[in-house]
């Protein structure tokens, strides 16, 4: 079994797959050399060889199966007349709902249609108000589409969208089109396709909170449907983070915890009733009966709740120890975590890489270490009970400290407390008034009142000071070391041989990202898309340049990459210069404030900029060289905006100067050329993310740079970088980079021709290969 997690780890390494041949045979000869195994059951290092051949060779195979039905880029951001089903549940997004569709038949929307080959399963988006039929699982529809390849932003310690979206089976993803020179949306029928999911769709619209409802019993409700349904998407930004703080995050998604709680609910049921036949009794006994209807109807729940890895763990463990009982028989906690653990890695490989997978088994295999602590105890009473539950949260709170700081960059020092009453709170009261309210709604006005009641104490805890610690996300190594250090100190062993863990802790907790030597800096343009968003740092100061879009009114690149990024590198920039008030530059400006309010504030929302300000961080000059002299009105209208932006010259003790230019057009650009301005530089973010109404020949010419940036969106409606645009820098003997091909760039003074995109380091197989035209100069 080990072998199988090791095979299946080293496929995952890969940066290209193999031609499958090479896997499929490989596979078979695995499968050929079992037998001759089976004779030599002592060989247990050929044993181990031989599940990691068969587990990378399967791996393998199964990637490129997938990977051969990938979107063709020819046909991206094309219109495509599609027909098909919907197979799950539609979830609602900003503006719309979010659709998993199977594609049956695919054609061009020109005259005469051709056939085009789509990807199996797709997401779409459904914009603007639903259909008279609504939308709903197992509906077929015939409507005209425009896809891309699933594609997210790649940035450091970020998250990997790509491999979310191929872990569920998505090459995809687009939206509906239904201009007035579209076709209509046609549908074709209510078919008998995914049953589950549309009784989960028609639960969820019951359970939405009544007309008039205040936001805080709608953001309630949406927390009952998460427990219900399994509908992440439900739960509000907010609440999320919030669960995130104080630690119960595990408590308002499909958890172990709750599929037990309903396995032994049903389990307590099926025995009452059994017991109450005799003729039964004597047919089967009472607990064995009880233990499958228990993991029969768990197992039903956990399908119906999207069948995530936490509820596979569980259902597994259920299983194992359910089969092992019926048989009178009995394994050690290993050989049960790890059965459970390798049945989920051949099902899903890809689960190895997500947090989910980590934190669930971990916890799980933790408590079990822990068994001999934790069965000494064994009087009853409440007492007993909150000191085991108690025991049993420091337990598994400590060993998990280190992986949540790995995967998430924080600590929620309260989350031990929050859990003692949080954990009794969902699981006794919330969950089951959530499920009881598919037999009587009712109970789910209950069970929001409860969530509302959850969320007022959490608040208040997340209010004090030192709730959650936030630290720069550590190597691996370190990682390790912590993960070790923590384990060990969770141990049952005496408190002297525990305090041997702590030393392993420091490297976790003492870890900083090496910072420039002094009068030289760092310039990492992050990727957020179709917006802007800068990182400068020095030995000992960091300021951010711009702050990415906003994307809707809940949604914006502050919140969602900029803050993680900067709090996952241990960074609080001392100066926010935000170039103008264009939302996809200022966007995320007011959640940066606020994860850092120390942070000064220059440009849209702060001093304003003006020529001639300047400071010195370290050896390294920082100057503003736009806007020629501060506004006297406000600018209406993005041009006037454009012709505010900031533009801000960092230069290094040794000569080499980073131009960062907002939004600057030609005009903005010939009243700096007049004015003498200092251009010349060895990187320059293109102005205007490489418009065409910027970076005129005579900037190009003056600027001559080394390296040229574009932070524009892959495949966006503009069009940036022009290829015009793009050329011009070419020719002047400039690297371009956009960030839809290079993720986010990271560029250094003492190194200024060499330029670190995050999308070339450790890349993976499922990872999204811009084509360069995409990537440069891509117009709808």
């Amino acid at each position: 079994m080990l072998g199988v997690v090791a095979g299946t780890a080293t496929q995952l390494q890969q940066a290209a797959l193999l031609p499958w041949p090479v896997y499929a045979g490989w596979l078979a000869a695995a499968v050929l050399l079992g037998p001759l195994l089976w004779r030599r059951p002592a060989w247990r290092w050929g044993w181990l060889l031989w599940g990691a051949a068969l587990a990378w060779g399967m791996t393998g195979w199964r990637a490129a199966s997938f990977a051969a039905t990938a979107m063709p880029p020819a046909w991206e951001g094309r219109d495509v007349r599609v027909t098909g089903v919907i197979t799950d549940m539609p979830q609602a997004v900003e503006r719309g709902m979010r659709l998993r569709f199977a594609v049956e038949q695919a054609q061009s929307a020109e005259v005469p249609p051709q056939p085009v080959p789509l990807p199996p399963q797709v997401a779409l988006t459904w914009y603007g108000e639903l259909p008279p039929q609504g939308l709903q699982a197992g509906q077929r529809w015939a409507w005209t589409v425009r896809l891309k390849a699933p594609h997210g932003e790649r940035n450091p310690h970020g998250m990997d969208w790509e491999l979310w979206w191929w872990s569920q089976g998505i090459q995809a993803t687009g939206y509906v089109r239904r201009g007035a020179r579209d076709a209509p949306p046609q549908w074709l029928g209510q078919t008998w396709q995914a049953p589950v999911a549309r009784w989960r769709g028609q639960i969820h619209q019951r359970m939405q909170a009544p007309e008039g409802a205040s936001a805080r019993l709608q953001a309630s409700m949406g927390v009952v449907q998460a427990l219900v349904t399994g509908a992440q998407s439900s739960i509000g930004r907010t609440d999320w983070q919030l669960f995130r703080d104080t630690g119960v995050a595990h408590l308002v998604s499909i958890s172990g915890l709750h599929i037990t709680m309903f396995a032994w609910l049903a389990m307590a049921v099926v025995q009452l009733c059994w017991r109450r036949s005799a003729r039964l009794c004597l047919w089967q006994p009472a607990p064995v009966v009880a233990a499958w209807a228990g993991l029969a109807l768990a197992t039903a729940y956990a399908l119906f709740s999207g069948w995530g890895i936490p509820a596979q763990r569980t259902i597994g463990m259920l299983a194992v120890v359910v089969l092992l009982r019926s048989q009178a028989r009995s394994w050690p906690w290993p050989c049960v975590w790890l059965t459970v653990l390798t049945v989920v890695v051949l099902i899903d490989p890809w689960s190895l890489l997500q947090a989910g997978f980590w934190l669930s088994f971990v916890a799980v295999g933790v408590l079990f270490a822990a068994q001999p602590r934790l069965g000494g105890d064994t009087a009853r009473g409440w007492k007993p009970t909150l000191v085991r539950m108690a025991r049993e949260q420091w337990i598994v709170g400590i060993a998990l400290a280190p992986l949540t700081l790995l995967l998430f960059g924080q600590v929620s020092v309260i989350g031990l407390l929050a859990n003692l009453w949080a954990i009794p709170w969902v699981t006794l009261v919330i969950t089951p008034l959530s499920m009881l309210g598919v037999l009587w709604s009712p109970l789910w006005w209950l069970a929001a009142q409860g969530v509302t009641a959850m969320v007022g104490l959490l608040d208040a805890m997340a209010d004090w000071r030192g709730a959650v610690l936030f630290f720069a996300q550590p190597p691996w190594w370190a990682a390790l070391a912590g993960v070790l250090g923590c384990l060990w100190l969770v141990m049952p062993w005496g408190w002297r041989w525990r305090m041997l863990g702590l030393p392993l802790l420091v490297p976790l907790l003492g870890w900083q990202p090496q910072a420039p030597a002094w009068g030289h800096f760092e310039v990492l343009a992050l990727d957020v898309g179709q917006g802007s968003a800068a990182l400068v740092r020095t030995q000992g100061h960091s300021l951010l340049f711009d702050a990415g879009p906003q994307w809707s009114e809940q949604a914006n690149a502050g919140e969602r990459t900029v803050v993680p990024v900067l709090r996952a590198l241990g960074i609080a920039p001392d100066v926010l210069l935000v170039s103008h008030a264009d939302s996809d530059h200022a966007g995320g400006a007011e959640a940066v404030v606020a994860a850092f309010p120390r942070a000064h504030r220059l440009g849209a929302g702060g001093v304003p900029c003006v020529r001639g300000q300047s400071w010195t961080w370290d050896g390294v000059q920082l100057e503003v060289l736009h806007p020629m002299a501060p506004a006297t009105h406000t600018p209406v209208g993005g041009a006037g905006r454009n012709a505010q932006s900031c533009v801000l010259r960092v230069r290094s003790v040794t000569g080499t100067v980073a131009l960062l230019t907002g939004d600057v057009e030609a005009r903005q650009e010939q009243a700096l050329l007049y004015a003498g301005s200092p251009l010349r530089a060895d990187l320059v973010l293109m102005p205007h993310h490489g418009s065409k109404t910027s970076s005129t020949v005579a900037w190009v010419q003056a600027v001559q740079p080394v390296v040229a940036i574009a932070q524009s969106g892959y495949r966006n409606r503009f069009g940036h970088p022009h290829p015009a645009v793009v050329q011009r820098y070419q020719a002047q003997g400039a690297r371009t980079v956009t960030s839809a091909g290079c993720g986010a760039a990271r560029w250094r003074s003492w190194a200024p021709r060499a330029v670190q995109c995050e999308r070339t380091l450790a890349r993976r197989y499922w990872q999204h290969a811009v084509p360069e035209a995409a990537g440069a100069g891509y117009t709808e």
